[in-house]
């Protein structure tokens, strides 16, 4: 049994400002002083990186698709511990999530035992505000919905006439915070603006000092320490190594890892070597690349400008480096990549086609990626929890018979052939979480030790 002080901020819907008020809540916490660790249910990747400005600390993903809904506790104990608050932000509305509500806030908040404070968007909306609160109490009386944050609200006159309505449905009111469009974030098509192109300290400061204006922090240090002690497994233990190097991308263009996921790798005995596709002159004496999502159409002509980078990352692959790409990284291994003005960009030339920006997206959810071919990240028939967002197609598909993967939509059931693989290189929009598939972060880290011996002893 773990004591774990704990509150998830959840919202009526997506667009409500509950990014916002996390990120408001961990600055101004911090500001006081305290030690705080923030969460983010769900698959996002660039919510975490507004958290990890604001509370100092990495964020960590709670998807009970992604990962087993049974070592959620474990990841948020682990990652929490020695802190004095662990703030979890919500996904979407408190009910949506996958099919039957997988992963949705509601469950994550079951899954971790966790009382929820819901955001309200109020602009525009009085009494209504009570009916709707009221509403997402009752749906389901497992979730522990213990008070609302009022959001957007125009004036004194009209925090008071919602106050009053929750008075007459029991409903404590944590924080009444107003309209400023100073504080808004900069977006971008797949959400926010990453923070790896936004270090807006001032922006993140002035959040902080808005939320302790108008949010009970006293309130909310006290829900959160109210939460019962939370009961955690045992972490597996990991009983083979395989030592060595894989260097990971990570830059403007590339930025879009699970933190647990990359430790899952470290306990498998690789070494994370950051490099830059964009920056740097060519990858580092590594014996594996990792190339994760991001957004490398907004940097295409650097990234095409990069031609050192782009031709040694094609030498490596045809000398059979073990190499993942996820989404952006498998546009990056690309041909070329064809951004929103429909300018074409020559990328690494591993795999064949381009991948073509479209302003409508492709495809968001999760999957489950069944292997056709053995490949690195296992034999044919392994079957991975993953999921996919993204705005661009392929110009041409490989064949159901040369795809390496088949994806079958969660939502629909819908499959379809994904993905390619060129030697040990392995490329598709799949986004990953290892802590969810070990068995497949232990088949990466040994195909790049076995190379890394080979390179060691001059056979490649």
């Amino acid at each position: 049994m773990r004591n774990i002080p704990r509150v998830v901020i959840a919202a009526t819907q997506s667009g409500a400002g509950k990014t916002t008020i996390v990120t408001g809540l961990l600055a101004a916490l911090r500001q006081r002083g305290l030690k705080v660790q923030s969460f983010k249910a769900g698959p996002d990747y660039i919510d975490p990186g507004y958290h990890k400005l604001a509370s100092g600390n990495p964020a960590h993903n709670l998807d009970s698709w992604l990962t087993p809904a049974e070592i959620l506790p474990e990841i948020l104990a682990t990652e929490a511990e020695k802190n004095d608050i662990a703030i979890v932000e919500g996904v979407m509305g408190l009910y949506d999530g996958g099919r039957q509500g997988i992963s949705s806030t509601a469950e994550i908040a079951k899954i971790i035992d966790a009382p929820v404070l819901l955001v309200i968007d109020a602009k525009s909306m009085g009494a209504s505000a009570a009916a709707i609160a009221k509403g997402f109490r009752d749906y389901d009386p497992a979730v522990t919905l213990a008070g609302v944050i009022l959001n957007r609200l125009g004036s004194d006159t009209h925090e008071q006439l919602i106050r009053e309505a929750m008075i007459g449905i029991d409903m404590d009111v944590f924080g009444a915070v107003r309209r400023d469009e100073s504080l808004k974030m900069p977006e971008r098509h797949l959400g926010l603006l990453p923070v790896e192109e936004n270090q807006e300290r001032e922006l993140i400061d002035c959040m902080g000092q808005a939320a302790a204006r108008q949010i009970d922090l006293d309130k909310v240090l006290a829900l959160a320490r109210s939460a019962k002690p939370l009961m955690v497994k045992s972490a597996a233990v990991v009983n083979k190594r395989y030592p060595c190097r894989i260097g990971v991308a990570r830059d403007e263009a590339f930025s879009f890892y699970y933190p647990a996921s990359i430790k899952v790798l470290k306990r498998l005995g690789a070494e994370i070597v950051p490099f830059s596709p964009l920056h740097d002159g060519e990858p580092p004496a590594v014996d594996g690349l990792f190339i994760g999502g991001g957004f490398p159409e907004m940097f295409a002509e650097k990234l095409a400008g990069n031609t050192a980078m782009r031709k040694a990352i094609k030498v490596l692959a045809h000398k059979g480096m073990p190499i993942l790409a996820e989404c952006g990284g498998y546009m990056y291994l690309m041909e070329a990549l064809q951004d929103f003005a429909g300018q074409v960009h020559e990328m690494a030339g591993v795999f064949s086609g381009q991948a073509v920006m479209t302003d409508k997206l492709q495809m968001v959810g999760y999957v489950e990626a069944e292997l056709q071919q053995n490949t690195l990240l296992g034999n044919a028939g392994t079957k991975l929890k993953g999921h996919e967002f993204h705005f661009s197609k392929e110009s041409e598909t490989v064949s159901a018979a040369e795809a390496p993967f088949v994806f079958r939509k969660l939502r629909t059931g819908s499959e379809y052939p994904a993905g390619q693989q060129v030697q040990n290189v392995l490329g598709s929009y799949l986004h990953l979480h290892f802590a969810g598939c070990p068995q497949a972060a232990e088949s990466f880290v040994r195909r790049c030790a076995v190379y890394g011996k080979e390179r060691a002893n001059g056979k490649v």
